[in-house]
């Protein structure tokens, strides 16, 4: 089983140390110096990744669902500390602890900050921050809609046919898929930069914003993120491609194949699409209702922007939406705990499942008054099986168990209950900034203990690895022969 996992991982951590040359150049490029730290984690993470590589070298002919749960989490938590390095090499940070957070939270996609002074930092560290979210995002979308449905986690298991190596007959194989999903990920990125730049930022913000926006991260090169250029046209551009980075990649490659049919993938599209013109709309009007706002164009400005971001679980601001009233406050809750779709690189619970446990509620309403009348569980005129249902239900009470068990811990290192509460959920749902003062659009979470921090890190973890696929390994029956 771990020759196999190993191999894997060795071939992960070359492909960061080849992405740490890259910012390497950057670095050198721009300080004109004859050495880079990035150049000093490269050099250990090809090391460390051709050995394990080239020493586990075989054939891979299939994998086992033991090796799918095994690699999942070791291969997340060993490049995760690996990416941390850069942060402590160069000074960005004076701690693991911090370094380790903002390596998470660039590869969950989180936008979680430990940085006070975003600005003061290098431009090469800036970049490290923006293409772990890139390399984050992208393998988030492949983790999805290849292993997700392999594992049958949280009921993606609905989505086998569509994605599997075998049944769909426009994906025949996991290299097509791969390819063309690195294909349009990195097509999407490109356009978004090259619009963001006409819109009025430079070549490296354009860049940067672009792998953090697809990525549905929230990482920015500024203190006060998209509210520093203040402009409704960059805000649009941004506004568009949250939205777009928050439906399943495999959508477009279908659309690029003019084969598009309808699905229960793309079913919970025009479903998410729905969700969220209902949220900006009703929060513009209350924003004007509470005289928030003078101008309904105004708020729906703002209230487009920012909800857009919480719910993909991207984390871009554009205002200060604490500064709207307590009752946002609760509504950011439930937008971050929304999501975007499944197969996409958006975080949270995600529409697909909340569309699930709408329809298993309906059915208990109805076999509650006549328990032999025999009602399938329906998204649409999509039937659910048992075990999907099952799955989802379970992954939705594992989400909040964790978010309960997180408050604690947090609460037990001496953060109060509000600011504990509201870290958990931004971090398990991905969406960065929390509904409190010292993690909101203009905090940060530098403050923290290194404790917390690093509860905050596996939180993090657990949230953008679906829980269960982590917990899994935990147990005495999955080491069992």
């Amino acid at each position: 089983m771990w020759q196999l996992v190993l191999m894997i991982n060795g071939y992960f951590i070359s492909i960061l140390g080849a992405a740490m040359l890259v910012a390497a150049g950057y670095d050198l490029y721009t300080t004109s110096a004859s050495w880079s730290p990035f150049l000093n984690s490269a050099l250990i993470c090809l090391f460390i990744g051709l050995s394990l590589f080239l020493s586990n070298r075989a054939p891979v002919e299939r994998i086992s669902i033991r090796q799918g749960y095994l690699l999942t989490t070791s291969s997340w938590v060993v490049i995760s500390v690996l990416a941390a390095l850069p942060f402590m090499m160069y000074g960005t940070t004076d701690n693991f602890h911090d370094a380790w957070f903002e390596a998470v939270s660039g590869l969950s996609t989180t936008g979680a900050t430990i940085l006070s002074d975003i600005e003061g930092q290098p431009k090469a560290v800036l970049l490290w921050r923006s293409m772990l979210t890139a390399m984050g995002g992208a393998g988030i979308v492949m983790f999805a809609v290849a292993l997700l449905p392999f594992l049958g986690i949280g009921g993606m298991q609905m989505f086998q046919r569509e994605n599997s190596d075998f049944n769909d007959k426009f994906m025949p194989k996991f290299h097509y898929i791969a390819k063309r999903i690195f294909f349009v990920y990195f097509f999407l990125c490109s356009l978004c930069a090259v619009c963001l730049y006409w819109a009025g930022m430079n070549w490296f913000d354009a860049v940067n914003h672009a792998m953090s926006t697809i990525s549905t991260a929230g990482f920015s090169t500024k203190n006060k993120s998209v509210l520093f250029y203040d402009n409704a046209y960059i805000e649009a551009v941004i506004s568009t491609f949250m939205v777009v980075g928050a439906l399943p990649m495999t959508f477009y490659i279908v659309l690029l194949q003019n084969k598009f049919r309808h699905s229960l993938r793309t079913e919970q599209v025009i479903s998410f699409l729905k969700v969220l013109a209902f949220y900006i709309l009703g929060s513009s009007l209350l924003l004007v209702l509470t005289d928030v706002y003078g101008s309904f164009w105004t708020a729906l400005r703002y209230t487009s922007f920012n909800i857009i971001s919480i719910v993909t679980s991207t984390g871009l601001t554009s205002t200060d939406y604490l500064a709207w009233g307590v009752i946002f406050q609760t509504l950011f809750i439930i937008f971050a705990l929304t999501g975007g779709c499944t197969g996409s690189t958006s975080g949270s619970i995600k529409i697909f499942r909340w569309q699930v446990v709408w329809a298993y509620l309906k059915q208990s309403l109805v076999t509650a008054v006549d328990p032999n009348r025999v009602v399938p569980v329906k998204v649409k005129q999509y039937t659910i099986s048992p075990e999907a249902v099952s799955s989802v239900l379970v992954l939705v009470v594992a989400f909040f168990v964790t978010i309960f068990v997180s408050t604690l811990v947090l609460a037990f290192l001496g953060l109060d209950f509000a600011t504990a509460f509201s870290a958990a959920v931004a971090c398990i749902s991905n969406s960065g900034p929390g509904i409190v003062d010292s993690i909101g659009p203009n905090g940060n979470y530098g403050w923290m203990s290194g404790a917390a921090k690093d509860c905050l890190s596996v939180t993090m973890l657990l949230g953008r690895l679906e829980i269960l696929t982590v917990l899994v390994v935990f147990t005495k029956n999955f080491w069992r022969k």
